[in-house]
C-alpha cells in the first residue's frame, strides 16, 4: 500500500468529506469566455437529432455532446419514431431539409438558448437546444423537436 507524499498531504485533507470529493468531481461550469462558438455545435446537434430521428443515424453517435437527460428523451423519441415507421412499413431515408434561422440568447453565463428553423419538403419545424457549458465544452441539457 503507497501512502500520499508529504507534499500532497494538504490536497487529501482539503477534501475529507464525501459532499467535497462529490463536488471536487461533478461537472465544472464553465464561462461563456472560455468556450468556442456555440453556433456550429447547435447547427450539427439539430441535423445529427433530425437524421436520429429518420433512423439514419445512431444516436450514440450523438452522446458526447448530449446531458444524460437529454440523450434519454432523444432515445425515447428514437424508438416511436422507429415503431412508427415500422408500423407504416417504411424504410429509413436521408431527411431532405433546410436550416433556415438560427437564433441564439444567453440567459446566464456558461448558457446559451437557441431556437433553429428548419424547412423540409412538407413542413416546417424548430428545434429548441439549451447548450450549458460544463468542463470546457458545451453539452445539450435540453432537446425538443417542435
Amino acid at each position: 500500500m503507497t501512502s500520499i507524499p508529504a507534499r500532497d498531504n494538504h490536497r487529501f485533507r482539503r477534501i475529507t468529506s464525501s459532499l467535497d470529493i462529490a463536488e471536487y468531481f461533478a461537472p465544472q461550469p464553465t464561462a461563456t469566455a472560455d468556450l468556442p462558438d456555440p453556433e456550429p455545435l447547435v447547427r450539427n446537434l439539430t441535423r445529427g437529432v433530425l437524421e436520429v430521428l429518420a433512423g439514419v443515424r445512431e444516436i450514440e453517435q450523438l452522446a458526447r455532446w448530449l446531458s444524460e437527460d437529454a440523450y434519454r428523451v432523444l432515445v425515447t423519441r428514437a424508438n416511436l419514431s422507429a415503431r412508427a415507421r415500422s408500423a407504416r412499413q417504411v424504410a429509413p431515408a436521408r431527411p431532405v431539409y433546410s436550416i433556415v434561422s438560427v437564433r441564439m440568447c444567453e440567459p446566464a453565463d456558461g448558457v446559451v438558448e437557441s431556437a433553429v428553423v428548419v424547412t423540409t419538403p412538407t413542413r416546417t419545424r424548430a428545434v429548441a437546444v439549451r447548450l450549458e457549458g460544463r468542463d470546457g465544452r458545451w453539452r445539450a441539457t435540453s432537446l425538443a423537436l417542435l
